[in-house]
């Protein structure tokens, strides 16, 4: 996304941010449940573009 310039979240600051342990991010990333990333190297990278909208599509419609 050319319009997102924040710097990319780590796994530990996006776990912290949906306040959940860095490891269910490592067990949604292998499910291909989670937020998208992108590998750099060996390291995920999140745009936070992407956790904002994949939290926003986790809304439960009642």
């Amino acid at each position: 996304m050319v319009g997102d310039r924040r710097p990319l979240g780590t796994t530990n600051e996006v776990a912290q941010f949906l306040q959940v342990p860095p490891r269910t991010l490592d067990q949604w990333a292998y499910q291909g449940l989670g937020p998208k990333y992108a590998k750099v190297g060996r390291y995920r990278r999140y745009r936070w573009s992407d956790v904002e909208k994949w939290l926003d599509d986790q809304a439960a419609t009642v």
